[in-house]
């Protein structure tokens, strides 16, 4: 069993990423597994994290096991800068699993990279990959402590604890019935992709709070976020993966097992934001649930116009649904550098004054003289936002009445999206028009969430929106510590129900809060 290191053989630690400035809501991980005898599962697997990339950009990684032992390789970095040729084809094996990062808990360190690697007390390895958020983490690092699992490896990350876990646990019965066991005590969200040398995991918390998809190659099996990922790699389409539900594949075959009943609650803002448009999530595809939410939103939030424009990309298919709605034109008003996301190049204090131009560049024969109704899919901190009327009104806009493909977005998720801290959220502290002034519209439109629901084409019931209505359908622990870096809070000496200073991310002043 081996793990690998980073692209250049060292460990980037000291190396973090740098945001460049925005303020969107961030996604949490994308997850990818396949199991396929005589094919090359690494490749597959770097495709299948490729069509995944909008999920994370902090770090990629991908295990390969072929029976004897399992390799890790990953770095920070994206898909397309950790992986190439020469290393891809040193992968050999028939299962895999792949993960691309964003962190909702722990710092971004080559340490946190995933998959995570353990070796098990039989000496097999274990690799694992992890989708969400867990709301015990604290309770698991003491369970972990007790267990007597290594924490030499530095990683500070939920993803991690489970890793080590699941690898203690294994010690008497093997993997799958120790995930069995394991997995009913996890709390919070998690969509997992784990394997040994020979046999790959598949498990989905009994919310199905992220999404988890299963397809069929012609000599095997595929997991994956999304459906999008299927197309890439040319599976088909099964079913998804059930809430609650653990899937192990090998040479006997797919077996399916039930750690928990299921309660499902899908998260809204998948159909906002971001699922991509090309995804199906629970039947419904999320381009024409989004066109659907800018119909409505047309409906619920007229205006006199000119010209419908969206946000690219995200805000496309709401602004096409809101132009069909309400008979405005839709145009192009917005050009998107889309090579522009996380950077390891530091950006002068120059460069960081140029804003959204980073992103975006108006195109100002179509804006002059025009009123506009701008649509974006949704508003976290409000800067992007004022950012961008102020560049349309200096392209010569006439009027700028923007439209928001989401309900405010009132609370902190603890379940997987970096949202900002409640405190820093825009609609937290200020009603419609006082967002509308701060951000310097004409007017300001968000759809309803019963609009947002009805175009999901789901039962409110089988949805969390708790990032618009503060209710959280997995318990938040009461003397528990909640936050982003807790982990690492913990390693220097927090304890007890101290809550760690965490400067902004979500859950920064609201660790202890409770809906």
């Amino acid at each position: 069993m081996v793990t690998g290191q980073s692209a250049d053989g060292t460990a980037r630690s000291d190396v973090p990423p740098v945001e460049l400035p925005e303020s969107e809501p961030r996604e949490e991980c994308g997850v990818f597994g396949v199991w396929a005898p005589g094919e090359e599962v690494a490749k597959l697997t770097y495709y299948g994290l490729y069509a995944l990339q909008h999920r994370g950009q902090e770090a990629a990684g991908i295990s390969v096991g072929d029976g004897g032992q399992v390799v890790v390789f990953k770095d920070l970095g994206l898909v397309s800068q950790v992986f190439d040729e020469q290393v891809l084809s040193s992968l050999h094996g028939h299962v895999a699993v792949g993960h691309c990062r964003y962190s909702t808990t722990g710092s971004t360190t080559w340490e946190n990279a995933q998959p995570s690697f353990r070796t098990t007390a039989a000496g097999s390895g274990l690799a694992l990959g992890h989708n969400g958020n867990l709301v015990n983490t604290a309770e698991l690092r003491d369970r972990a402590a007790e267990a007597g699992v290594d924490t030499r490896y530095g990683a500070t990350s939920d993803s991690d604890l489970v890793c080590g876990l699941l690898a203690v646990t294994a010690a008497d019965t093997g993997i799958e019935q120790a995930a069995l066991r394991l997995l009913p005590t996890l709390h919070g969200a998690f969509s997992l992709v784990f394997s040994d040398e020979s046999t790959l995991y598949a498990a989905r918390d009994a919310h199905g709070v992220r999404p988890l998809v299963l397809g069929r190659l012609e000599r095997g099996w595929v997991v994956a976020s999304e459906t999008a990922a299927l197309d890439i790699v040319g599976a088909s389409f099964v079913r998804e993966v059930e809430p609650g539900e653990l899937l192990a594949i090998d040479a006997e075959g797919l077996r399916s097992s039930r750690f928990a009943a299921p309660e499902p609650k899908g998260c809204l803002f998948e159909y906002v934001y971001l699922a991509r448009p090309d995804t199906t999530i629970a039947g419904r595809s999320v381009h024409a649930a989004r066109v659907e939410i800018g119909r409505r939103l047309a409906e619920e939030h007229p205006a006199d116009a000119d010209l419908v424009i969206p946000v690219p990309e995200s805000g496309t298919p709401a602004a096409i649904g809101y132009a069909q709605g309400s008979g405005i034109p839709y145009g192009q008003g917005l050009v998107k550098n889309s090579y522009v996301g996380r950077t390891f190049i530091q950006p002068s204090q120059t460069i960081r004054q140029l804003g959204i131009r980073l992103k975006l560049n108006p195109l100002r024969e179509v804006i002059r003289g025009k009123r506009l109704v701008v649509v974006d899919d949704s508003i976290v901190r409000g800067n992007t936002q004022r950012a961008l009327v102020r560049m349309l009104r200096e392209s010569g806009a006439v009027e700028v009445h923007v439209r928001i493909a989401s309900p405010p977005v009132r609370w902190p998720c603890f379940y997987g999206i970096d949202f900002a801290s409640r405190a820093e959220l825009i609609a937290n502290g200020l009603d419609l028009d006082g967002v509308r002034r701060s951000i310097g519209a004409d007017s300001l439109g968000y759809i309803s969430l019963d609009g947002l629901v009805a175009a999901s084409d789901q039962p409110r019931s089988r949805l969390c929106a708790a990032c618009f209505d503060g209710n959280y359908p997995i318990p938040l622990p009461e003397d528990a510590l909640i936050g982003k870096h807790l982990l690492e809070g913990i390693e220097k000496g927090v304890a007890g129900s101290a809550a760690p200073t965490l400067p902004s991310g979500y859950g920064a002043e609201d660790a202890l809060r409770r809906p």
